[in-house]
């Protein structure tokens, strides 16, 4: 469903009886009916967060270990994901229909929905760890959360952390204990008159020291990759409410991004890890 962009169950149980590429994937012999609804249901809800989550994070610590990593930098961001619902007209702030969705900026806007925080290798593309939280809540609120996800998989795997990258929303002197080198860019209310500190004005343009400016801009990465999750493995399709299963259906897509990468090295191929459509017509 992430990697084909279907958009409901019912599509994909049509899909099952009738694609046979899907059929032989799913290992539904000749003949044989394909799942129906209700089994494709009762499995997502059966999975749930915590196995999808240990699943990725298997497969993340495995590529980081055929790779031969020796360290990490990490970029930190987050990214709004609408709700299935419309404003409740009693409290606009809240989901009618989805009371875990929540009113919070997306760009120079406001929209319902959620937030996936998420931290990303920056020179693999390859997620680290990852967090869904209504819109509302900010990224400070997270961010020693993901920082902690992204340690454990890395130690895991024997990889040590360098730095991290994150934009001014980031910007907490929790956070910056919290690593051996922050790249954060302070906001105009924090350390007023203070030169030497790495700022960004309101045109994006970068100001501070030399190597901190040069390290910032692989912030980059994790745009892509949020980008990517949106585009082309249905992250911006979302037709469930609820934030544990908005969280489920992200960490699909999050796995069919990183399962692309498996694939792609599985056959030699590592240029067609950031290539869906290569294993998708």
């Amino acid at each position: 469903m992430r990697m084909k962009g279907v958009r409901s169950l019912r599509e994909m149980a049509r899909l099952l009886n009738v694609d046979p590429r899907i059929r032989k994937l799913c290992l539904i012999d000749k003949g044989e009916k394909g799942y129906p609804r209700s089994v494709l249901s009762r499995f997502t809800k059966r999975v749930g967060v915590g196995r999808l989550w240990r699943i990725l994070e298997e497969k993340v610590v495995r590529l980081l270990r055929r790779n031969g990593a020796v360290e990490v930098d990490a970029v930190l961001d987050a990214s709004f994901i609408r709700a299935w619902s419309i404003r409740d007209p009693a409290d606009n702030r809240k989901g009618r229909s989805d009371r875990d969705a929540m009113v919070g900026r997306t760009g120079r806007t406001y929209g319902l929905g959620y937030k996936l925080h998420l931290s990303v290798d920056f020179d693999r593309k390859l997620p680290l760890a990852s967090l869904l939280a209504p819109a509302n809540q900010n990224e400070k609120k997270h961010c020693l959360t993901i920082l902690e996800g992204t340690k454990r998989v890395l130690q895991k795997a024997g990889v040590k952390l360098r730095w991290i990258v994150a934009d001014s929303q980031y910007s907490s002197e929790k956070v910056r204990k919290a690593v051996d080198e922050a790249i954060i860019p302070y906001p105009e209310n924090q350390k007023r008159g203070l030169r030497g500190l790495l700022r960004v004005d309101n045109k994006f343009r970068t100001h501070g020291p030399e190597d901190q400016k040069r390290k910032y801009h692989k912030r980059s990465a994790v745009e892509t990759v949020l980008s990517f999750l949106k585009t082309q493995y249905s992250l911006a399709i979302n037709k469930v409410r609820g934030l544990k299963n908005v969280a489920v259906y992200a960490l699909y897509s999050i796995l069919s991004l990183v399962l692309t990468r498996e694939a792609a090295e599985n056959i030699g191929r590592p240029d067609k890890a950031i290539s869906p459509t290569y294993f998708n017509t």
